[in-house]
């Protein structure tokens, strides 16, 4: 048995997918992984970059490894800034930027460096790899990097242009944790519906048939697979709407998490971003006329530099028409690197508290009133956990860690993965409370 690795993962989906990766690689050649610090011969931290909160959440997670261990290794989005990241400690022991496990695995072996003589009829790495979510529900994330330049994001200067894995990889990735036990898949990158730009949509193979490298070709052969299938990252391209009918055919979840991120057009604009939102509203309409059950969610950006009170307004007013069902949203923060930076009309602090307070206020009036619409409903349930209190459990509205929940009190005879129908009987702002139907 080689050395043991204490690991911490900070960060989006698309970062902990990163993490799985190396964690596979490292069970793969003996490595150990452990949960506290006193057992580890050494410590990876993924880090997040992408605001100046979640680097001080990176540096602190950094500082206590330090303190606790003393061998630390930093890798991920944070890692692009390894001057920052020795300014504040300068005793790690190698950083490197996102996604590139090589580099990680490479660190490890030097400071813990690996046994060779193994077992590999019992340490074996399962075919799926080494997860980090529940055994019921997976991150399938099918490209890296970005093509756009919104102004506020740096996510392009860490991970780069769109880069697309090849389709049959996907497929056959989705399907062994099909085999392993997954029964949901959730779709990611950062610009899902781009997949396969920029290789031109080339057919690749998947059980010896042709496949486009295209949103909608992936979405037809994930919906074969017969798990729950759940799009996030989705920019509203006009393709997008072939997508919808697979959705009202059962095929895949309808569900759409696209990031809007405002509604008045001049934002749009100084944000980089599409402004032809009238477009964004008639097409609301029209995905919800094909398919009825759609749940969309969305994040925005309130306090963006130049948003005025009437900006503001428009958006509220906008979010009263789209009637979204899931909603985040969050304060404009200057990002180091961020073009947004040099932006006139900064929002004062307490302007956009108050701002982020009334919009926060609208959406839990809609979002409670869309969800009392499911009174009397039947839904099919995906159980995550079991406490003393019953069942907890998701419908296809709801991602998990992000969105609500469906409470089933009292229920005990079920268990993590499983998929029930249950009445609804109740809701408040964000969650719903049912029975299981026998």
């Amino acid at each position: 048995m080689s050395g043991k690795v204490g690991f911490i993962s900070l960060g989006c989906p698309k970062a902990l997918v990163d993490s799985e990766r190396i964690l596979t690689q490292l069970k793969v050649e003996g490595y150990q992984v452990v949960p506290s610090y006193d057992d580890a011969d050494v410590v990876v931290v993924n880090t997040c970059g992408f605001i100046d909160s979640a680097k001080q959440e990176s540096l602190d997670a950094i500082g206590e490894a330090m303190r606790e261990n003393g061998r630390v290794i930093v890798t991920g989005c944070m890692g692009g800034e390894e001057s920052a990241i020795r300014a504040a400690h300068p005793d790690v022991l190698a950083v490197s930027g996102p996604h590139q496990y090589e580099a990680v695995v490479e660190a490890v072996h030097q400071w813990a460096p690996p046994q060779r003589d193994y077992d590999p009829y019992t340490d074996l790495v399962p075919p799926q790899g080494v997860k980090l979510t529940p055994r019921h529900y997976s991150y399938l994330k099918i490209s890296e990097g970005c093509n756009h330049r919104c102004s506020f994001c740096i996510i392009p200067s860490i991970r780069g242009d769109l880069v697309s894995r090849p389709i049959g990889e996907v497929l056959d990735e989705a399907e062994r944790l099909v085999k392993a036990g997954t029964r949901e898949l959730l779709v990611i990158s950062q610009d899902t519906s781009a997949y396969g730009v920029d290789t031109k949509y080339r057919t690749g193979f998947w059980q010896g048939r042709p496949v486009k490298t295209r949103m909608q070709a992936l979405c037809e052969a994930l919906g074969e697979m017969g798990v729950w299938v759940r799009l996030h990252y989705v920019y509203p391209y006009p393709h997008v709407d072939n997508i919808v009918p697979l959705m009202a055919e059962g095929k895949i979840l309808p569900y759409l998490d696209i990031p809007f991120q405002h509604a008045h057009p001049d934002i749009l604009k100084a944000m980089k971003r599409p402004a032809n939102e009238e477009r964004v509203l008639e097409r609301i309409k029209n995905w919800r006329e094909s398919c009825p059950e759609l749940a969309i969610r969305s994040t925005f950006i309130v306090g963006f530099p130049g948003e005025t009170e009437a900006h503001f307004q428009y958006l509220l007013d906008w979010l009263q028409e789209a009637q979204l069902d899931r909603v985040g949203c969050f304060q404009y923060e200057a990002v180091a690197g961020a073009r947004a930076n040099a932006l006139p009309g900064m929002v004062p602090e307490e302007v956009k508290q108050q701002r982020w307070e009334r919009f926060m206020a609208a959406q839990r009036q809609i979002s409670a009133d869309r969800l009392q619409r499911k009174l009397g409903e039947t839904l099919d349930i995906l159980i995550d956990e079991v406490d003393d209190e019953g069942a907890v459990g998701r419908s296809y509205a709801d991602a998990p860690e992000i969105d609500g929940v469906v409470y089933l009190n009292g229920e005990f005879g079920v268990e993590p993965g499983d998929l029930v129908s249950a009445r609804i009987e109740q809701a408040d702002e964000y969650d719903l409370w049912g029975s299981v139907e026998p």
